[in-house]
């Protein structure tokens, strides 16, 4: 008998959530349905604000984290619409929560990641098990807590006769490059901004929360000078493990760059900002998989097309394709990621990564709300 999960993802894009019915049959999986909410715009001015310190922001995280499972929950409910599943079914449902504090190892040695989330209110809201917190646990080992899907993409998408790179574009990008070697031989890390400081800017000047097919930054030229301030950024040269998130590549950080380049236009600085993303995720790939034959992209970003232009551009030797190419579209990856990682923790099986983390070692990951 096929075991049911759902996966729910709501990542730095801070666009909405994603979710998926997955049917896992032993370790094959398939995805019975999608679905898809937007945040309202309330609830996006809420999210990004808390990213930062500010007044009486457990109250508010609080609260946000409650309108974000109502969210998750009208999510789920349409999943088990569509495809007449009885909510019984469904073994447990992954849900990350959203990011808006990531510090691991910072201040005391052990620093900490913030996912507001209410995993008991959701389990209360729609009758399932609920398995949430997957960061903790990593960073509690010594670990950065991030990124979590490596050991997905391991399962998904891995060669045993070649090395693949796979790159989510979220908010921020992160990439797992899986050797041939596939027991030991898989690294993963956040490489830098995805979409986070194109989208900003995208609404800021378009009033349009993304730039749609990457047409405005082709319409535009890199500011060289631009770029190669925003490239000397200490986190680009910092070594694998790593992560980071809004709380470094935010707007604050991009208009403290901008102050020194006050005459580039607009779109120019749409054109070097997705140039930016285009060259920290390519220099990646160049650095630590250099034999790699194809590079997978999933996430918002596989769908700006100039983006993808520029990352084959970057790298001529090797295959750019999106997920869908490889049987799972692109804005279902990560949410099909967290119902396999809460799978694991159900099965009580370890799914972090000790060379992609840099925790003591592999570690059961999540905590489990029952219904």
């Amino acid at each position: 008998m096929a075991e049911l999960y759902i996966g729910l993802m709501s990542g730095t894009s801070l666009d909405g959530v994603d979710g998926v019915l997955v049917a896992f049959e032993g370790e094959k999986l398939n995805v019975l349905a999608y679905s898809t909410a937007p945040f309202s715009q309330v609830l996006i001015q809420e999210l990004m604000a808390l990213n930062s310190p500010g007044e009486n922001e457990l109250h508010r995280g609080a609260l946000a984290a409650n309108a974000l499972v109502r969210v998750y929950a009208r999510v789920v409910e349409d999943l088990l619409k569509q495809t007449g599943v009885a909510r019984g079914q469904v073994t447990a449902i992954g849900a990350h929560g959203q990011t808006v504090r990531h510090q691991p190892q910072a201040f005391d040695g052990t620093g900490y990641t913030l996912q507001l989330n209410n995993p008991s209110l959701l389990a209360e809201l729609v009758g399932i098990d609920v398995v949430a917190d997957f960061r903790s646990r990593d960073v509690a080992a010594g670990g950065q807590g991030a990124p979590l899907v490596p050991a997905f993409h391991q399962a998904l998408f891995g060669h045993s006769c070649s090395t693949v790179a796979a790159l989510n574009i979220g908010g921020i990008a992160n990439i797992t490059i899986l050797g041939p070697d596939l027991a030991d031989d898989v690294l993963g890390f956040d490489c830098g901004p995805g979409n986070a400081l194109m989208d900003a800017w995208c609404l800021k000047h378009l009033g349009r929360p993304y730039d749609a097919g990457g047409a405005w930054a082709a319409s535009g030229s890199v500011h060289p000078d631009l770029l190669a301030a925003m490239l000397r950024e200490p986190y680009f040269g910092q070594d694998a493990p790593k992560s980071t998130g809004r709380d470094l590549f935010n707007f604050t950080w991009l208009t403290a760059h901008l102050n020194d380049f006050p005459s580039v236009s607009p779109a120019d600085v749409q054109a070097t900002l997705t140039e930016l993303t285009a060259s920290s995720c390519a220099d990646c790939v160049s650095i630590y998989a250099p034999n790699s034959k194809l590079l997978i992209v999933c996430g918002g970003g596989a769908f700006n097309t100039h983006l993808m232009q520029r990352l084959q551009a970057h790298l001529p030797w090797l295959e750019v394709c999106t997920s869908q190419d490889k049987g799972l579209p692109p804005l279902q990856v990560e949410a099909a990621a967290f119902a396999w990682l809460a799978r694991k923790t159900v099965r009580r099986e370890t799914s972090s990564l000790q060379k992609v983390t840099g925790a003591k070692g592999a570690r059961i990951l999540g905590s489990i709300y029952p219904a």
